[in-house]
């Protein structure tokens, strides 16, 4: 999400870039622990609850940062829609950091039931907080994680991008945050096998080192041994520029110069530039 930002200051965006991060990451590893550790709900389950945690951290944050929530939507919108760059490090740092603190709120309150089902904390429960190549079970190596990380997060930024415009069909009444929701809850449901949908550097990175710090000793590697980690910072990142470059050169382009009528009630979710 993004919006025309007026004198709020970096901090107070900073703040909110951290706090909309944070609800994000405790409905999505909540339910991830829920589902994996207690063997309560589905995929489908998993699915809803990440979309549905976006929805809400938008909501909380869009007013004062834009609620990016996601160093990859931050790059693009850098590249494409005249986001200053000297905030690009700092909102990465406060989603990050917001990331973290909620997936330490998720291990300290599942902490029975995951030591329970994962007694050595291992690559059975590593998936609750970090993704995995093949949701660490299923046949598919780090480049084809690499390769979904790309096309999945380039359909996350061009899609966005095309809801937040509003000279395109913006949704109207404030209600952008659900449609990007279930943006989310789309590309979880059609795109989740390869690399577990990660999508986003902050929510995979932040609850890594969390569960690094608090016995997951294998959180920075694969099933393979493979040091994986930054395949979920840097592949979501060339895909978030790709996913923007393909809005910008085959949609943008087209549009009219004005928004559209029925988008003006819409102001309130404004693109940066």
């Amino acid at each position: 999400m993004v919006r025309n930002l007026k004198a709020r200051g970096l901090a107070g965006e900073l703040a909110a870039e951290f706090v909309g991060t944070m609800i994000l990451i405790l409905f999505g590893c909540g339910v991830v622990a829920q589902v994996v550790a207690a063997g309560i709900g589905d995929h489908d389950s998993i699915a809803w609850a990440w979309g549905i945690g976006v929805t809400l951290g938008i909501y909380v944050a869009s007013r004062i940062s834009g609620a990016h929530l996601n160093p990859a939507i931050t790059v693009a919108l850098a590249v494409f829609k005249g986001f200053s760059w000297r905030k690009v490090a700092p909102y990465a740092l406060a989603q990050t950091a917001g990331a973290f603190v909620a997936a330490l709120l998720v291990r300290w309150n599942y902490t029975e039931v995951l030591n329970a089902a994962d007694p050595g904390l291992t690559i059975k429960t590593q998936g609750v907080f970090s993704t995995l190549p093949g949701n660490g079970t299923l046949p598919v190596g780090d480049w084809g994680a690499f390769r979904d990380q790309i096309i999945g997060t380039a359909i996350l930024a061009l899609v966005i991008f095309a809801i937040t415009d509003l000279r395109n069909t913006a949704p109207a009444a404030n209600l952008a945050p659900v449609v990007v929701g279930f943006l989310v809850v789309a590309i979880g449901m059609a795109w989740g096998t390869n690399a577990g949908y990660a999508i986003n550097p902050a929510r995979d990175f932040g609850p890594r080192l969390m569960s690094w710090l608090t016995g997951y000793d294998t959180a920075f590697t694969d099933q393979y041994g493979y040091p994986y980690w930054w395949i979920p910072i840097v592949a979501p990142i060339i895909g978030a520029v790709i996913g923007g470059a393909i809005y910008k050169y085959f949609i943008e382009r087209y549009l009219p110069a004005e928004p559209a009528p029925e988008a003006l009630p819409a102001k309130d979710i404004e693109r940066v530039s």
